[in-house]
């Protein structure tokens, strides 16, 4: 399973010690592309960025999609969207990152 740093760009501080650059993530619109689910106990957001996208990496896209931090697991039983144009989210966040 790929690091949830594996985005995340390294850099050196005024010391020379290695540190993350800070990541920003793009805002996701509502799009028609859009399917909304409910998520079942157990399923964590990699799971389901598996399941819908074919990547566990890409896991952050339905979390912030869905306003979840710091947790790999929404409330069991509430609805769930998953971005359905991810081209379009990667994009935004390769722009955001360069």
């Amino acid at each position: 399973m790929p690091s949830r740093y594996s985005n995340t760009k390294v850099k050196r501080d005024k010391s020379g010690i290695r540190v993350y650059k800070t990541t920003y993530y793009p805002d996701i619109p509502i799009s028609d592309n859009d399917q909304f689910i409910y998520q079942r106990y157990g399923e964590s957001l990699d799971l389901l960025a598996y399941r819908y996208y074919g990547d566990v990496s890409l896991w952050w896209i339905i979390a912030k999609a869905n306003g979840i931090k710091g947790k790999m697991f929404a409330v069991q039983d509430t609805e769930i969207r998953i971005p359905g144009n991810v081209s379009k989210v990667l994009e935004d966040f390769n722009n955001l990152n360069n």
